[in-house]
């Protein structure tokens, strides 16, 4: 779209943007935002009206940051934040234009309670307190330039921060904080020549999905822009990575899905579940992903859905949990969660799967007790506030009651069991922010 065209589609739309003044915007008020942050309008007032128009552009089309990227670099951030600004907020700007930034029933959800705000400010203060020399967020000191897991765990924070609203352009402790963390990941993590990124910190294709979703939700999160073709590049690598190693020969079992190097030739739900968010991340964000894709992906996760089959193919029983691994392995929360956001994430909301694991979920929650608690939890909370209504109501009071009472004095989360507790609490504080943060609509990916 030319820019005389988006100022005719700007007009098209009517005059009712036209009259939506600074002060209006700045004083309206939504259950979905902070209080007192200030985070509404983000400094964007100042954009044309070709600008606005590919904003209402970009709206129509359900936010898919394609239409974001028409316009330069240094105002996708702007342009970005006042859509989410302006939708949150339940404006009217124009009858036509829909609210994408709520899943069924979100609508009804009730504010942001004080006492998570409180919760999550400690948390934010916390992570900051964490990152050393490097640029990385560790929970201790570690001389070496890019330390193991590093990466993984900053690229958590980074979504963690951003997740609640801070940006890495803003020009608080928090923007400053992430802008050093973007720069270690950009300069410091390296990718290989084929463009992996979890050799580098050793964190494997877990990491590698990790960084991936990262990237793709910093897509013109940055007016320097030279920093956003890095990030651009590096995604773009990353993602034909995902997708060459989808192609990998596999077993009928495990086609379709990852495990622990590029070239595995086995799967499972875990590692899966973070390379289809980061496909799903990066088709929003402008870049080419092909539906076969996305396709063999469902085949894949539907396999480990633990329920005999119809003569038609859909499963028999509709509350079932899904296991590690196709037609085996251990069936958990946090296995079943990562089912069920797995097949939304690739548009599959409605599948008999997503329905049986939710149900299965209302019945067996998160407990703290449980193996990779703050992992599973992440998981739960996304993928059940997908589902709306009184799923989506349950499991937003079940995780913030849970994270609520498990949050330490000093404002971070200690993992308690196994390989989580090896994790330390840099992870866990990341994760339970992302799981407290789910109903903010500041990261695409939480969007339908």
């Amino acid at each position: 779209m030319g820019w005389t065209k988006a100022l005719w589609a700007f007009l098209a739309f009517g005059t009712c943007l036209t009259h939506l003044s600074t002060a209006q915007v700045a004083g309206s008020t939504s259950p979905s935002f902070f209080a007192g942050r200030g985070r509404m309008m983000g400094g964007c007032c100042d954009l044309s009206l070709p600008a606005l128009s590919v904003l209402l552009s970009a709206s129509q089309v359900g936010f898919d940051r394609s239409a974001m990227n028409m316009l330069p670099h240094s105002l996708q951030k702007r342009a970005t934040r006042f859509l989410v600004s302006v939708l949150g907020a339940g404006l009217c700007v124009g009858s036509s234009l829909p609210s994408q930034a709520q899943a069924p029933g979100d609508a009804e959800a009730p504010p942001i309670s004080p006492a998570v705000k409180q919760s999550v400010d400690r948390a934010v203060a916390w992570l900051l307190q964490q990152q050393r020399a490097q640029g990385c967020y560790l929970d201790e000191n570690r001389g070496d330039a890019v330390p193991q897991h590093s990466g993984a765990i900053t690229s958590l924070v980074i979504m963690a921060l951003s997740s609640v609203g801070h940006m890495p352009t803003d020009p608080t402790p928090e923007g400053r904080s992430l802008n050093r963390a973007l720069r270690f990941m950009v300069d410091n993590v390296v990718p290989t020549d084929t463009g992996y990124l979890g050799q580098a910190d050793r964190s494997r294709m877990y990491g590698h999905g990790i960084m991936s979703l990262m990237y793709a939700e910093m897509v013109g999160q940055t007016l320097d822009d030279e920093m956003d073709k890095k990030i651009r590049s590096r995604l773009q690598r990353a993602v034909d990575v995902i997708m060459r190693s989808q192609d990998v020969v596999k077993s009928e079992a495990n086609r379709g899905g990852w495990r622990y190097e590029p070239g595995s030739s086995d799967s499972d739900i875990s590692v899966s579940v973070w390379q289809v968010m980061s496909l799903r991340a990066a088709k929003n964000a402008g870049l080419d992903v092909p539906k076969e894709a996305i396709d063999k992906a469902v085949e894949y996760i539907k396999r480990s859905y633990r329920s005999d089959r119809n003569p038609d193919g859909t499963p028999k029983n509709m509350e079932a949990a899904f296991s590690y691994e196709p037609y085996g392995g251990r069936q958990t929360f946090s296995t079943t969660a990562a089912g069920i956001l797995s097949l939304q994430v690739c548009g599959e909301y409605e599948a008999p799967e997503v329905i049986g694991g939710a149900n299965f979920l209302m019945k067996n929650p998160p407990a703290p007790s449980e193996a990779w608690f703050f992992y599973g939890t992440y998981y739960y909370a996304q993928g059940m506030y997908q589902r709306g209504g009184e799923q989506a109501a349950v499991a937003r009071q079940k995780t913030e009651q849970m994270l609520l009472e498990l949050q330490q004095p000093n404002g971070s989360w200690q993992p308690r069991n196994g390989n989580e507790r090896s994790a330390g609490p840099v992870y866990a504080t990341a994760l339970a922010l992302l799981s407290l943060s789910v109903h903010h609509h500041f990261l695409p990916i939480y969007q339908k």
